[in-house]
């Protein structure tokens, strides 16, 4: 593919090369048109799959992780263990400057669109400046939002893209994954959490509830923010 086409067009010709290909196939094209590519990662629940499909696909994979600084403990021992095992060298941690806007971290007990915007949002901003775009680990199963999730996007406003290679990918597929590979489970999913982000505003999921109703419980919001721009979740791809 010539590498002078307009990103748009890149993106579309992507779209509709891997439409059908696997995920690893899905990262190695992405890094093959766009080498600087930054995996953003929360080391969640099913974090893991994700990060070992990059390792494997780049060794030297750039990891960012946005440590709020109310995570749980359990996250923080969680991501040096994975990034130990997997051999992930490349891991940048990154944290917000909340001495002005949160100097109490009661921020998000008023208004927690405000709270992600400040301890997620701004600074992973700031951090992808430079990168040709970045590797998520959505799926189109997670929420309605995320119906028709492309395995590329354009991320209107920035000049990147986004690559998200599980897209296709239904819960029981991570699980599989996770399994057959032997890799280490974060030690919350155990105790009830199967999507799990800050600590005050998660919590334990009841059987028969949706996968997701553990994050910003009894609040008509899903997404942290960091895949909206302005304010709008933002998806410009090939349709699919």
């Amino acid at each position: 593919m010539p590498r002078n086409l307009p990103l748009h067009a890149r993106v579309e010709y992507l779209n509709t090369r891997f439409k059908h290909h696997s995920a690893p196939d899905v990262l190695r094209g992405a890094f093959d048109v766009f080498p600087n590519l930054a995996l953003v990662s929360s080391f969640g629940a099913e974090s893991v799959a994700l990060l070992h499909l990059a390792s494997k696909a780049r060794a030297d994979v750039q990891v960012i992780f946005i440590d709020t600084m109310l995570l749980f403990p359990e996250t923080l021992r969680y991501q040096k263990e994975v990034a130990k095992q997997l051999g992930l060298k490349r891991v940048q941690v990154i944290r917000a400057n909340t001495v002005l806007a949160d100097p109490d971290n009661t921020l998000h007990q008023r208004d927690t669109d405000a709270c992600c915007s400040l301890r997620k949002t701004q600074v992973l901003e700031k951090a992808l400046e430079g990168f040709d775009g970045w590797i998520t680990g959505r799926k189109r199963f997670q929420s309605d939002g995320r119906s028709d999730l492309p395995p590329f996007e354009v991320e209107d406003g920035t000049g990147r893209i986004k690559v998200n290679p599980l897209a296709h990918w239904a819960r029981e597929d991570v699980q599989h994954y996770i399994e057959e590979n032997n890799l280490p489970r974060h030690p919350l999913v155990a105790k009830g959490y199967p999507s799990i982000g800050c600590a005050p505003c998660t919590s334990p999921v009841k059987e028969g509830e949706d996968p997701r109703a553990g994050r910003w419980r009894d609040q008509e919001k899903d997404e942290c923010g960091i895949h909206f721009v302005n304010g709008k979740m933002v998806r410009v791809g090939a349709p699919q």
